[in-house]
């Protein structure tokens, strides 16, 4: 990799570590990219689609010119590896927040707990949890959630693609779930647990594939302080 090189435009393929946000991860990625080339100051970098502080896996970054096609990563369908608790809930729908609402499981099935999962294939309606990004008259909701402001949160249209290798192991449920840009898997934890009448909130996020693009060919390693760049 050399200067021109990043300038033309590279895609990088980071595997985001838990309780980073996409923005610290793309900001030590720049800081390193400036440190080792020699880059203008006004260097072109994004990500392509936000992870939760909470979410692990696939976070695709561009830099120069590829910046440009940012908007067209952002549009392909998304996998992610999904864990979820039933019986119980979070006012974040996931770890963030302490568990409320304990509930009784004992008479949850596993042949219901899979056609519940099943009732959420196809384009469905659902809500953004408040602990999110969106961002609401100019702040982002989870600011305004975390200040302890009422957030009214819209309905939206997405879609579940398919809900795959389903494991139940209870309190805990993990499926493999495909979906449209704009999905929040931390909402359809949440609404799998309110279907099921017990509750549920998301314990493990990994995103592991983002159109063609997967998280086989991701690396943490940009990320440590002792890494270097081939710069051949």
């Amino acid at each position: 990799m050399t200067d021109e090189d990043l300038l033309s435009g590279q895609i990088i393929l980071l595997d985001k570590p838990l309780d980073w946000t996409s923005f610290q991860a793309v900001n030590k990625l720049k800081y390193k990219l400036k440190s080792e080339f020699n880059l203008p100051k006004k260097f072109k970098i994004g990500h392509a689609g936000t992870l939760d502080p909470r979410a692990t896996g696939l976070l695709i970054v561009c830099t120069g010119k590829f910046t440009k096609i940012i908007p067209e990563i952002q549009d392909a369908p998304k996998e992610y590896f999904t864990e979820i608790k039933i019986g119980v809930q979070t006012e974040s729908y996931d770890t963030e927040k302490p568990e409320i609402f304990q509930q009784d499981i004992s008479e949850i099935t596993e042949a219901q707990i899979k056609g519940t999962l099943e009732k959420f294939l196809g384009e469905i309606d659902q809500k953004p949890p408040i602990f999110s990004a969106i961002k609401i008259e100019g702040n982002r909701a989870y600011d305004l959630a975390r200040a302890g402001k009422e957030v009214e949160m819209k309905w939206r249209k997405t879609t579940i693609n398919y809900i795959k290798d389903i494991e139940i192991e209870l309190p805990f449920v993990r499926f493999t779930v495909g979906c449209s840009k704009g999905t929040y898997i931390r909402s359809l934890a949440h609404d799998i647990g309110q279907e099921l009448g017990v509750g549920a909130y998301l314990t493990n996020l990994r995103r592991t594939k983002i159109g063609g693009y997967t998280i086989e060919n991701a690396s943490s390693d940009y990320l440590q302080n002792d890494f270097k760049f081939n710069k051949e």
